[in-house]
């Protein structure tokens, strides 16, 4: 009875078995059905929408024109002043970065020899006037003897050439004594203007030779840009033309300028001239030597081929723009000209398919050829009959 039982229980599994295979079987014909029919349809192409306001289009424009000038900025005005005299420093009265006023001592130079020498040419000059009286004494009498006869005109003569004689040797010693006494007033050294001191070269108790530097001196009041030109550009600048200035470590704060002079010759090996800028420094915030960049203003251009400098995407050194024709995005590499930074427009020189869209914004992950459409402006007027959204019509 038990192996019955135990047979009948095995025929039952085997039939739920194969009826579960079967069910299976055929929902899985269904499915490999359906993603047969599926596979068979070429998956949707979603095209890239932009607005008019994502487009620009290749306008004729005059571009300004900006002449760009870079250089260290110097002080008008300085002065190294000098020893006049040979000696020992005694004195040295200002420390650099100190304030000086125009006739105000900077060092004094020992002047022990120097007074040796006053007081030595004194002497000679008193030895001389001594001459010159006695000299002039002997030819006042032998004037009175000549006329006396008692003595010959040569013996006269004689004593007016003496005399002569003694008269330049008076004036020579008196010179000489000018000579020690200026020597004497060189040995002060005086700053010849008012500014600021930018370097002290000796110290007291140095020795210095004749024209060797003391003390150097600037006016910072009034600095001067000297920047090189090409030959091109010069014959557009003119006195007095306006410059924008930037200067390293003012930021963003700008300076300006005025071309003051500007170099009859270009650069010996070059084909550009000097231009001097020159930049008022009343409140003394400018230094000698800060770099400084800036423009000038040119006469703008003609009408030149121009673009949106957004429109302008750079990448491994070429230039290139994104146009939409025909349904598509095409990538057309381009040549840039002239850059206009006030008006954020660039001049290109390669052309252009006529009143065809561009890019004008920046689009990341674009590819040459995808699907690209321009959507219509949402703005457009409605039809007259149409009803306004948001309100009901009612029958008059």
């Amino acid at each position: 009875m038990a192996k019955r039982f135990t047979r009948r229980r095995v025929i039952i599994l085997m039939v739920i078995t194969l009826v579960i295979g079967a069910v299976g079987g055929s929902v899985a014909m269904r499915l490999a059905k359906k993603d047969g029919g599926e596979g068979g349809k070429a998956p949707a192409v979603i095209a890239l929408e932009f607005s008019p306001a994502d487009l620009a289009q290749v306008e004729q424009r005059p571009l300004s024109r900006w002449l760009p000038v870079s250089g260290a900025i110097q002080p008008v005005r300085q002065a190294t002043v000098k020893a006049k005299v040979s000696g020992d420093v005694r004195l040295v009265t200002v420390r650099e970065g100190e304030t000086v006023q125009a006739g105000q001592i900077l060092a004094r130079i020992d002047t022990a020899d120097l007074d040796a020498k006053l007081i030595e040419r004194i002497g000679a000059l008193e030895s001389a006037k001594a001459q010159l009286a006695l000299a002039e004494k002997t030819r006042t009498t032998n004037q009175t003897l000549l006329k006396q006869n008692f003595i010959s005109q040569n013996a006269f003569d004689n004593s007016e050439s003496s005399y002569n004689v003694a008269q330049g040797s008076l004036k020579s010693a008196e010179a000489q004594v000018q000579i020690a006494r200026n020597a004497l007033k060189d040995a002060v050294a005086v700053s010849p203007l008012s500014g600021v001191v930018a370097k002290r070269h000796v110290q007291p108790g140095e020795k210095v030779a004749f024209d060797s530097p003391l003390v150097t001196v600037v006016d910072l009041k009034d600095m001067e840009l000297q920047a090189a030109v090409p030959a091109t550009d010069v014959p557009e600048l003119t006195i007095g033309k306006t410059v924008e200035l930037v200067i390293d470590g003012f930021g963003d704060r700008k300076f300006s300028g005025r071309v003051e002079r500007i170099n009859p010759a270009t650069e010996p090996g070059t084909r550009s001239f000097l231009v001097y800028v020159g930049i008022p420094n009343g409140a003394g915030s400018l230094r000698g030597g800060m770099f400084a960049t800036g423009r000038i203003a040119l006469s703008a251009s003609a009408p030149v081929a121009t673009l949106p400098a957004t429109a302008v995407r750079t990448e491994g050194g070429q230039s290139y723009v994104w146009t939409v024709e025909d349904g598509k995005l095409v990538k057309h590499n381009v040549v840039m000209g002239s850059r206009d930074d006030a008006a954020g427009r660039v001049e290109i020189r390669t052309a252009l398919p006529a009143k065809t869209p561009v890019l004008g914004a920046r689009f990341d992950n674009l590819k040459d050829g995808a699907p690209a459409v321009v959507k219509a402006p949402s703005n457009a007027p409605l039809p007259a009959s149409a009803p306004t959204s948001g309100t009901t019509q009612v029958a008059g």
